[in-house]
């Protein structure tokens, strides 16, 4: 016994020796990758895909659609106007879009971790400035680290209850040590807002804004109408002007964004010269619409954008709170309900491929069909008994044969909520307990596609005997209707990125069950999931993390949450002729870091 605990004791020391050998050889970097090392050196010119040369000048007008009520886009209260993050306020380092996920410094000129990650320690720049001027503390960064952790929106909330403790190291440096194993944490709070303390004392953090907040970016806020519109100004005085990670970005001298009423009304704003440019996701559309005479005339462009990220899921999703959504062989049933077939020609000429995996478009997602095998089996075995059919085996998609009619697909609809208990009686689809199958389908105003596609499904599903029904509303009653999960079915988009990490737990985290605010909408409890996302977070292996993606892969697609719909591999974007951007595209494509980051104006 006594041997036995020496022998313990040593190790214990060994240990302690090794981790504080290894923390003591940690340097600081001018970057951090999730995995590998950073693509670009210390000293590199500018993000692959920016233009160093691009001219600064000119307007973007974007076009929204709904209202905005608040300035304060960091809580969960209100509606805030687009653009306030991404062009007033800094984080501490910056992602390329060009690597699955790697970050520069940006207020932080440096940033240090130990093998194990077990801390993160951010130098910040001493030229750092707020837009007043004021310099950029460690003081801000830890108030901001806290106070968006505690009383800011849900999605910062799950990262800080890692934190275990935030020092001041000196003047310049801040220092968090973690109090899990969680491999993500570092880049998570490098890209985590940072604000300015002095301007919140003696307020409520929690409530909507309409007093601008004090940020460190390239624009301030200029003038604007409360839930009209918003223009952002480049400041002048900006300290990150020179910064490589920035040249060539940021070039407009405004950004302004516009509100309407109704998505259609944002296409007809951008065919008379109102708007700058638009995105245009129907590929019928594309091909059919853009006739108006400014294309004609060559003052419209029309360009095509590729990408190589996921599919990320889109579609109808069920709240499984609901008890008529409860049962998987309902969910199955109205899943093989959907006429997709007739839904993608109809709206989009069947031109768009459909959703079969939620990181459809990559090399971490399941092949539909196949079943599970090697690592991947392994990672979900222990938690066969509670995994839905289709996880192991492998799961595919229902196939209409396109008909109105969808006989086939109706008959095995009607089978499969035959064996879930229900009957139709007088043409009337009832539950075990006798009720009638209703359910509404909530959608915003102005979500023309949606709409259509949901009106196709509510005919086909009169077939069953169910009475569905489509309720649109203003964006504001839609977040707050969401927010608190007061809908049966609605429609629903989670983009996935090539290296998902601590954000899964918010979208699939038994959390969210009952959380409000998550962006768990469809309710889902899955200990397999979480388990997976665990292990995504904790490997140095990038093996076994495709491995754990592709079984979360699994378990959401065997889940039936959500009726897929379609994904496009490219994005189709018309603009003005002036507005221009780099030949050579990042990885990401069109994603969040190009439009209007890497634009530019040119006559």
């Amino acid at each position: 016994m006594t041997s036995q605990f020496f022998t313990r004791q040593a190790l214990a020391v060994a240990a302690a020796v090794i981790l504080g050998a290894l923390a003591a050889r940690a340097e600081p970097q001018h970057g951090i990758a999730m995995y590998g090392t950073p693509a670009l050196p210390p000293d590199f010119v500018s993000l692959p895909y920016a233009n160093p040369d691009a001219p600064k000048g000119g307007r973007i007008t974007f076009g929204e659609n709904g209202i905005f009520d608040s300035l304060n886009p960091f809580v969960a209260k209100g509606s805030a106007a687009a653009g306030i993050s991404a062009l007033t306020v800094e984080t501490l380092m910056g992602r390329s879009y060009d690597e699955p996920f790697t970050l520069y410094g940006l207020l932080a000129e440096s940033i240090e971790v130990d093998d194990a990650r077990t801390y993160a320690q951010f130098t910040l720049r001493p030229e750092a400035r707020f837009s007043d001027g004021s310099p950029v503390t460690v003081e801000d960064v830890i108030w901001s680290m806290e106070t968006l952790g505690t009383v800011g929106h849900p999605r910062y909330q799950g990262a800080w209850a890692k934190v275990a403790k935030s020092e001041k190291i000196d003047e310049r440096t801040v220092r968090f040590t973690f109090a899990e194993v969680d491999r993500e944490l570092p880049l998570i709070l490098g890209l985590r807002p940072i604000l300015q303390r002095a301007q919140w004392e003696g307020k409520d953090f929690a409530e909507t804004a309409t007093e601008p907040v004090i940020g460190s970016g390239p624009y301030i806020v200029g003038p604007y109408d409360m839930g009209s519109s918003i223009t952002y100004v480049r400041n002048p005085n900006w300290w990150g002007a020179e910064l490589n990670f920035y040249r060539g970005t940021q070039n407009f001298d405004e950004v302004r964004y516009e509100y309407f009423g109704d998505g259609g009304v944002v296409f007809e704003a951008f065919k008379g010269g109102t708007i700058s440019t638009y995105r245009e996701t129907n590929p019928a559309k594309w091909a059919s619409v853009y006739d108006f005479p400014a294309v004609a005339s060559g003052d419209v462009v029309k360009s095509e954008i590729p990408h190589a990220r996921p599919s990320g899921i889109e579609g109808f999703v069920f709240n499984t709170r609901r008890a008529q959504f409860a049962d998987w062989r309902v969910r199955e049933a109205l899943l093989t309900a959907f006429n997709f077939e007739l839904v993608n020609q109809t709206l989009n000429g069947g031109a768009q491929p459909r959703i079969a995996s939620y990181y459809s478009n990559s090399t971490l997602g399941m092949q539909p069909g196949a079943p599970a095998t090697g690592p991947v089996l392994a990672l979900l075995e222990p938690f066969k008994a509670d995994l839905l059919p289709g996880a192991i085996e492998g799961y595919t998609l229902p196939v209409s044969d396109g008909s109105e009619a969808n006989r086939a697909n109706i008959r095995a609809a009607s089978d499969m909520l035959a064996e879930a208990g229900y009957v139709v009686t007088d043409g009337v689809l009832t539950g075990p307990d006798g009720a009638p199958f209703a359910f509404e389908i909530l959608l915003v105003n102005g979500a023309d596609d949606m709409i259509a596609a949901a009106s196709i499904y509510v005919e086909g599903l009169k077939r069953l005997g169910i009475t569905a029904t489509i309720t649109t509303v203003d964006s504001a009653q839609y977040k707050e209707r969401t927010n608190t999960y007061d809908f049966d079915m609605t429609h629903y988009i989670r983009s996935l990125s090539l290296s998902p990490g601590n954000e899964q737990m918010l979208y699939w985290g038994s959390a969210g069950v009952t959380e409000p605010g998550t962006r768990n909408w469809m309710g889902m409890n899955s200990p397999a999931a979480e388990a997976m996302i665990q292990t995504m977070l904790s490997t140095t292996d990038p093996a076994t993390f495709r491995d754990a993606v592709e079984a979360l892969d699994r378990v959401l697609i065997s889940g039936r949450y959500v009726i897929p719909i379609w994904y496009s591999q490219v994005s189709r974007m018309a603009h003005r002729k002036e507005f221009k951007f780099p030949e050579r595209l990042p990885l990401y494509g069109d994603w969040i870091g190009f439009q209007p980051d890497v634009w530019w104006y040119q006559e």
